[in-house]
């Protein structure tokens, strides 16, 4: 591990997976599980190259590189001090050949990557909509949390111009949404394939949902097995440990 800069209000976790590690805010947005089941879930060759859309810390590509997902990846991250942190988090694991951090805005993606060279897109948007809930008042979890005014669209329709065809594309998002995100996603010409609703209980109604769709493909929904996360007992159900390759 290569020493880099920790500043006062960052931390170093481990990701428990080929031996990586990880910066985060002490306090402020850090990366949760719908990170890491997006990364078991998105279906991605060896040999792809992949973007991450909204990348915050870093944390898919570097889940994604750590599963033998990928071997470039192109991240994007509008906010300067997470793509900084994310940057030094890729420095420490000695990944630059592998993960590039870009500062910016997923709609200047296209100055930065040719279009229709991509194989793969995968993002973490923000959950947020506008209008529909209350804004954070700080700046980086708002960012994080809160979709801009065009929406989550305009990711889309970026993920279009920059795949291959055929390319993949992966989203986790709430499951109460699904039905306009697969309505905006065929809109952008991305044509829903998988989805796995994620459970928190079996009791409970579904929150998240996961999502693979290919550009340019004629429509056909699977359904995959749902995905329950934890026992009456709130231990973690067979699934999630093995998601979380826990013994």
């Amino acid at each position: 591990m290569t020493e880099v800069t920790i500043l006062p209000d960052e931390r170093v976790d481990e990701l428990q997976l080929a031996d990586m590690h990880i910066l985060q805010k002490q306090r402020g947005f850090r990366f949760g599980m719908d990170a890491v089941l997006l990364a078991d879930f998105a279906r991605i060759d060896p040999k792809a190259v992949v973007a991450d859309f909204g990348t915050g810390t870093g944390i898919l590509p570097m889940l994604l590189y750590g599963r033998g997902k990928g071997c470039r990846f192109e991240a994007f991250e509008c906010q300067a001090d997470m793509a900084d942190m994310a940057l030094r988090s890729v420095k420490m694991n000695q990944l630059e050949h592998v993960i590039h951090i870009h500062p910016a805005d997923v709609a200047a993606a296209a100055d930065l990557i040719a279009p229709g060279t991509l194989d793969a897109v995968i993002c973490n948007p923000p959950y947020g909509i506008n209008g529909t809930t209350i804004r954070n008042p700080d700046d980086a979890r708002r960012v994080a949390r809160h979709q801009s005014e065009e929406g989550i669209i305009g990711w889309f329709r970026m993920a279009h111009r920059l795949l291959k065809g055929k390319g993949k594309f992966a989203m986790v998002y709430p499951a109460p949404q699904m039905l306009q995100a697969m309505k905006d996603l065929e809109a952008a010409h991305l044509a829903p394939k998988r989805f796995r609703l994620i459970y928190p209980r079996a009791d409970k109604p579904a929150n998240l949902v996961l999502i693979e769709a290919l550009k340019d493909a004629k429509p056909m929904l699977h359904p995959e097995p749902p995905l329950i996360v934890y026992e009456h007992d709130n231990q973690m159900t067979p699934e999630l440990r093995r998601i979380y390759h826990v013994e």
